[in-house]
């Protein structure tokens, strides 16, 4: 279990979650035709330095487990956090337990994220269980979807003031 915590709360920052699954950490090294070179410490990097530029707080999870998750999804329930994006990974296809955790709360969006097309690819790839309760699903955008995400997420929560 890989965690970042970046950028202190401030009052007038939004707090967004961004929770990597499975295989997200061997970013440059699984699959670069499909995933890409970079790895996953400039995707975190990247991260930060949208989120700075853009007044927003972010955390960074990724676990290849899925109960440790849908334990930090149900954290966040409950930290101030105000989005999350994630990229399930190989859980995008099977897990109703993150599917669930997912849909237990309405209060602020979420955001499924896929570096590649998810659709293009193996048959399998194309189901996603997460996807209904999400709010949005970016795909095949590279790592740029990310920053998309969080996007979506500060418009629709500045919309809501």
């Amino acid at each position: 279990m890989i965690h970042f915590r970046t950028l202190p709360l401030e009052r007038n920052n939004m707090k967004i979650l961004v929770i990597n699954g499975p295989n997200l950490n061997f970013l440059g090294i699984r699959d670069v035709n499909i995933y890409g070179k970079e790895d996953y410490a400039y995707l975190i990097k990247m991260i930060e330095e949208h989120a700075e530029k853009n007044g927003i707080e972010v955390e960074c999870f990724q676990s290849n487990h899925e109960g440790a998750i849908i334990d930090r999804i149900q954290e966040a329930y409950s930290d101030g956090t105000e989005g999350i994006v994630i990229n399930p990974g190989a859980y995008t296809h099977y897990s109703y337990a993150i599917r669930d955790a997912l849909d237990s709360y309405h209060t602020f969006p979420k955001v499924e994220v896929h570096i590649s097309d998810i659709n293009a690819r193996d048959e399998f790839r194309k189901i996603s269980v997460t996807a209904p309760v999400c709010d949005k699903q970016i795909v095949g955008q590279g790592l740029k979807g990310y920053l998309m995400g969080m996007d979506h997420i500060k418009n629709t929560v500045n919309k809501g003031l």
